[in-house]
């Protein structure tokens, strides 16, 4: 692990930055990452920290697979930028990319054929629990966004 730091990043802005290992035991470091950086700014409700927490864990497991899946040691980043507004996390890979329109279907959550899917449901998850979500994609990697707003700015 490397890259692990807080510094000034504007006023009244505080940025943290995380590089891991593409690999899953990094997911809960992650994770409290993610909230510890929520805790800089008080006004976060519970609930919109957890959905966020759950948002870059999904992005961050989607770059994982993505360079596990091409055979990448390179490091995955994920940066969270915290004001009094909203919290901004941004999750880059190197993987080979995607196109984000144009995902599998999946059946609706109530349709029985939905357990057949084991994986796919991440996109959608970012994009629900998120008040902003993001992807762009290339060639050289795939960058997620994902921003929640402070109680005060809903």
């Amino acid at each position: 692990m490397t890259g692990l730091g807080s510094n000034q990043s504007g006023p009244d802005t505080e940025t943290v930055r995380l590089e891991i290992p593409a690999r899953p035991e990094f997911l809960g470091l992650v994770r409290t990452v993610v909230a510890a950086a929520a805790n800089i700014e008080a006004d976060f409700r519970d609930d919109r920290v957890e959905d966020l927490r759950l948002a870059v864990s999904e992005a961050t497991t989607n770059a994982i697979e993505a360079h596990q899946l091409i055979g990448l040691d390179n490091r995955i980043s994920v940066k969270a930028i915290v004001s009094d507004e909203r919290i901004e996390v941004v999750v880059r890979d190197q993987g080979k990319g995607f196109d984000p329109e144009n995902l599998d279907i999946m059946p609706d959550p109530e349709d029985p054929q939905r357990l057949f899917f084991e994986n796919g449901l991440g996109i959608s998850l970012m994009r629900q629990l998120a008040d902003e979500s993001d992807i762009s994609t290339g060639d050289d990697g795939t960058t997620v966004r994902l921003v929640i707003y402070t109680r005060s700015y809903l």
